[in-house]
Order: structure tokens, then sequence, then C-alpha cells
């Protein structure tokens, strides 16, 4: 039998089918794909907002008893030569120099690992004297900041110093690298609290809550400054109603102090001490340009010199300074990055801009520091670097604008650290994969290649002491036997 088409049905299906159309096209012209897009600037990932911040300044309006819990544990002190007493090591450069050959490959499954350490979520890294490892933690249970000492041999904890202190969750919470030396190790917490204790029994000394007593804002991320102590004195940089101060590890008594007229605050970034125009100099990048303060007997804390025309959002990578009183500071959120001359003449100090560019113009780094090295930059461009992005990068010195080489488009790199030891790149990515390169000038070389933490967000600087490589994601570390057998 012939079915005869309905023309009714028929004339009904090609309206509605006109009208969806219609809309389609109407939808699609009208359509903003960009419209909930937000401009990639500091404070968009995960900033505090305002009402926080207040709830913040309120908190800390409640009385926090630095260095008011103590406890002992079973863990003795190594007697592992090597140390690494700070951020980016004895001289500031994040170059090993122990003279303890290393491997020149792994096998498939990596560096032997000796030990492995649960943390508090963040990205605090070790420091390293005397075979014992020195961690800032955070552990959240007890709202508290611990400083935790470690048998660099076998991990196991010797003591710990702590107080109670709420930190909101913010990509984790712990941030910095105490500083040690024979006698003193001096830390810096999140939320800007400075405590100092004896290096071997954790013995409290002295606290300074900065918030308090300089009118220190607490950056947001929280504090990333790492402690400095210079001859027995912790230097610091407050911000707020001093630029930086020196205080007596032994005694808490403050020695000098450097006026800050200008009210500039505490960045992400550290105090490295240099050499500069034959000056020991304590260089800094607050959040109103670059300084520098004399670390001179007789004059300590006297400001030399500073430089407004730096002043990035978020500035967290340390200054690098070169022996001919050149100095590198670089920041992230697309501030690119800057490179001053120091200028002396008849004692007076001044700097001169040689080149500032932005981020896809030459070096430049989010988090972490460059590395100095053969008269040439070893670097993890950030990600609005253009072609470069995440890219390792060698600059030669003479022009940083025009890499060396660089690892090439196929193998990027995140914010995580690097360093250098045995004429070799350490490199660990955001996930956990450990790189180890030749530290020439003449290319990109991978010597070995290992998936060493199993978390994310590894950022937190390396150490590496006795042939023990010290890495961590966000909530472990471990000790890598990198040694040469």
């Amino acid at each position: 039998m012939k079915i005869k088409p309905d023309k009714n049905a028929f004339t009904l299906s090609t309206s509605v089918t006109g009208f969806a159309a219609t809309m389609c096209l109407s939808w699609w012209i009208s359509y903003d794909p960009v419209y909930d897009f937000v401009p990639n600037i500091p404070g968009m990932d995960n900033k505090p907002s305002a009402s926080e911040l207040a709830k913040a300044k309120k908190a800390n309006s409640e009385v926090v008893n630095i260095g008011e819990f103590t406890e002992s544990f079973d863990g003795t002190p190594s007697d592992l030569p090597g140390d690494w007493p700070r951020l980016r090591g004895s001289e500031f450069d994040n170059i090993n120099t122990d003279k303890i050959p290393l491997a020149e490959s792994w096998p498939e499954e990596g560096p032997p690992q000796l030990w492995s350490i649960e943390l508090g979520e963040g990205h605090a890294a070790p420091a390293v004297k005397n075979g014992r490892i020195y961690l800032l933690d955070y552990i959240e249970d007890k709202k508290e900041d611990a400083l935790r000492c470690f048998s660099l041999a076998d991990g196991k904890e010797i003591w710990r110093r702590s107080y109670r202190v709420h930190v909101k969750r913010n990509h984790g919470f712990s941030r910095t690298i105490p500083a040690v030396t024979d006698s003193f190790v001096v830390s810096i917490g999140p939320r800007c609290h400075v405590m100092c204790v004896n290096a071997v029994t954790g013995e409290y000394l002295w606290g300074i809550d900065l918030e308090k007593d300089y009118d220190t804002e607490t950056p947001f991320w929280y504090t990333g400054q790492c402690a400095l102590i210079d001859d027995g004195v912790a230097v610091i940089a407050p911000g707020g109603k001093a630029l930086m101060i020196g205080v007596d590890c032994a005694t808490g008594e403050k020695l000098w102090e450097t006026p800050n007229p200008k009210g500039w605050q505490m960045s992400h970034s550290s105090i490295i001490l240099a050499t500069i125009k034959g000056k020991r100099t304590y260089v800094y990048c607050s959040s109103g340009g670059l300084i520098g303060v004399s670390a001179e007997e007789g004059e300590k804390g006297k400001l030399l010199w500073q430089n407004a025309s730096w002043s990035p959002s978020v500035s967290a990578p340390s200054p690098v300074v070169l022996e001919d009183g050149r100095i590198f500071a670089t920041g992230g959120y697309g501030a690119g990055s800057i490179l001053l001359q120091v200028i002396e003449k008849n004692g007076t100090f001044s700097t001169e801009k040689i080149l500032k560019f932005k981020p896809d113009e030459g070096m430049s780094s989010e988090q972490q520091t460059p590395i100095f090295y053969k008269n040439h930059f070893f670097n993890i461009q950030p990600k609005d670097a253009g072609v470069l992005r995440k890219q390792l990068v060698c600059y030669p010195s003479d022009d940083i604008t025009k890499p060396a080489w660089t690892s090439g488009n196929t193998v990027r790199f995140g914010l995580g650290p690097f360093m250098i030891a045995d004429d070799k790149i350490f490199v660990l990515n955001d996930d956990g994969l450990l790189k180890m390169l030749d530290a020439s000038t003449r290319g990109y070389k991978e010597l070995a290649s290992a998936q060493v933490l199993n978390g994310h967000d590894a950022w937190g600087p390396m150490a590496l002491a006795a042939g023990r490589l010290l890495v961590r994601d966000s909530r472990k570390m471990v000790c890598l036997d990198v040694r040469k057998k």
C-alpha cells in the first residue's frame, strides 16, 4: 500500500527546523566566547579577599606565643659531611661545591631513595648543617608552625619546636627555608613570625612578630622571605617600620635598623649578601624597589642605594649579583626583568638601568631564581615568555635577550626548582620528575630522568649535602643518593 506524505506534518517539521536554525544562528552571532575570561594578574590566583584579609588581621591581634612547645624524638644526628645552610646554599648561588663525585646516569627507576618523610602541605624546603636537616613545617591538625630537626642519615626526627598560629590554606601553608649555623637556627613562618633557637638542642632563644612589631603586611600567598644569618646576626627585611633590621642571634637584641620613610613593604623575595664595588652589601627587592644596605662593620644598616624603577607587583626570585656590580632582578605576572649597574663615586653609590624588558623579550622567572655559572645564566622561563615558555634556557651573561640554547618546545618544565652540582644541572618539574643534565654551555644534554615523587606542586627548592639530594612535593620529602658508585 502506498502511503501519502502528510503535508501538515511536513510543514510543521520544516517550520520547527527553520526556527531552531534561526535560534542557533542568533546564538552563534551573539555568543561571546571569552565573556568569563579574566586577566592573569597578581591576586587572581586564590588571592585573599578584603574580608579575609580583615579577618586575618583581626586574628593576628591574638597573642602568638612563638616557640611555645617542644618535643623530643629518637632520631640522632649523623656525622655526614657537607652542608646547605640557607636558601641557595653557602654562597647564595644555588651551586653545590662539595668534592663528592656524583653519578653520571641512573637506572630506569632513578637514584636510590634512602628515606622519605610525610610533611604538612606546603613548599618549605630544608637546610642542612652538621648532619642535621632543619625544616619549618606547618602541622594542620594542630594549627602550628613547627621547626623540625631530622637526621640526614635516616630521616628520623630529633626534635621539634612549635607554636600555634592560624594559617588559611593557600596553595598549602609552609613556604620558607631556615638559616642555620653551628649555634643558631632562624626561621620565618607564613604569617611573619621570626623564631631563633639553639641549633643543637632546639632551645627557644627569641621571637619577633613582624606584623605586630613592625607593621609588616604579610604578602599574598604568605611569607616567601627566607632567613639570613650573617656572623651571628639575623638579617630580616620586615618592611613597614623598617626596611631591614639586624638582630643578635644570641640575645634577640636589635643591633641596627634601616629606616623606611617611603613605607615599602615585604615582598616574596629574600635578602642576598654580596660584595659590590668592594663593599659587603645586603641586596633585597622590596615592594617598592631594589635596595642595597651596607653589611660593613661600623655602618651596618646604612642604605647605600635604592632603585624604585623596579617594583613588580609580585617578586619571588632573589636578585642575582655579578662580580662587576651588575644586578639582575626578575618578577612574575608579566613584570619581566631588569639589569642594573651599581656605580660608586667618591664613596657614594647609585644605580643605572642597563636593560628592562618583558618576559617574552629575554630571561625572566616567576618563582625560582636563575643560576649564574661559567659566565652563563641557567633558568626556566615563565608561562608568559612566548615561544620559550616553561623551557630551560641558557643565556650568556653579555646578552640575556638571546639564549645560547634552550630545552626545546617538546621539553618544558613548570615552577619547580633547579640547582647545579658537579657540573650537572638537577631540575624537578611540578609533578616530581627529576632530570639530570650536563651543565654545559654548548647545548641541552640530558643525562638521566626519573619520577622520584608522585605528588604535585613540587616547588620547594632542593638541597644537596654529602651526596644526598633532598627534594619535596606538596606533602612529602625524599632523600636520594646521587653519589657516583
